[in-house]
């Protein structure tokens, strides 16, 4: 069995691997992805796996966002550590949803729930995953600016002013280029999931940033990438040294 991983913790995907070689020494693992956007060229790109494990909060956003880029023809696994998302992974109907962390015993189960599909069922599976998956994005249809609450009023925020968002792990703050600074109630996930993939980049788990504000990209000691914009940050943007290439194509693109 041929299975894709796409999970953007380390620690997390490694004993993911070290699990599934424990349970079948035959599952050969073609490849690890961190991001959406990853996801979406490599699936793009090559022969359908298996069976793909999907964790549903990646470095650049949802999981969910990558089926209105393309159309995923294999069956998933959806880990998490967040329950309330399971009515999400089941209304796209996975072969099973896996609780972080996860259980060998819930793996194996997984496993070998999928191993007893026939085509019959990974057919009918991949029919209801089109019928029920969202229509893909059009350029039209990403958010054009942001309403930022103030007191009693909503701030329309144009997206085209924002140099970058930043998230403390307490409150998330918004950086215009006229160096304002608005405190906005959302989580980076749910930011970077209305936001057009080719302006806007999730840096790292603290940053989401745009593309045209930026001014300089200097090579860290330790392959990391240190962004400079054309306004004082709250603290250095770095791009990890795991997606520095695919900053790098998007940069470019």
């Amino acid at each position: 069995m041929k299975v894709l991983i796409i999970e953007d913790e380390t620690a997390a995907s490694e004993n993911l691997i070290a699990m599934l070689q424990e349970i079948d020494g035959e599952i050969e693992v073609l490849k690890v992805l961190e991001s959406v956007q990853q996801s979406v060229r490599w699936l793009s790109s090559n022969p359908a796996p298996d069976l793909i494990f999907m964790d549903i909060h990646l470095s650049d956003g949802s999981a969910f966002t990558l089926f209105q880029e393309i159309d995923v023809k294999t069956p998933i696994v959806f880990t998490t550590a967040y329950d309330q998302y399971a009515l999400d992974a089941f209304t796209v109907n996975s072969v099973d949803y896996l609780l972080k962390p996860i259980k060998t015993s819930e793996l194996a189960r997984a496993l070998n729930k999928f191993k007893q599909w026939g085509k019959a069922d990974v057919m009918a599976y991949l029919e209801r995953m089109v019928n029920m998956i969202p229509a893909k994005k059009q350029e039209q249809e990403y958010q054009s600016l942001l309403l930022v609450p103030v007191r009693d009023k909503l701030v329309p925020v144009e997206l085209n002013e924002v140099v970058c968002i930043y998230n403390t792990g307490r409150k998330t703050q918004i950086y215009l280029q006229d160096g304002q600074v608005m405190v906005y109630n959302k989580s980076l996930d749910s930011i970077v999931a209305t936001l057009n993939p080719s302006k806007f980049f999730r840096a790292n788990k603290q940053y989401i940033v745009a593309r045209k504000f930026i001014k300089e990209i200097v090579i860290w000691f330790d392959s990391r990438l240190l962004v400079s914009m054309p306004i004082e940050l709250p603290e250095p943007l770095f791009v990890s040294k795991n997606r520095a290439s695919e900053f790098k194509m998007w940069m470019t693109m």
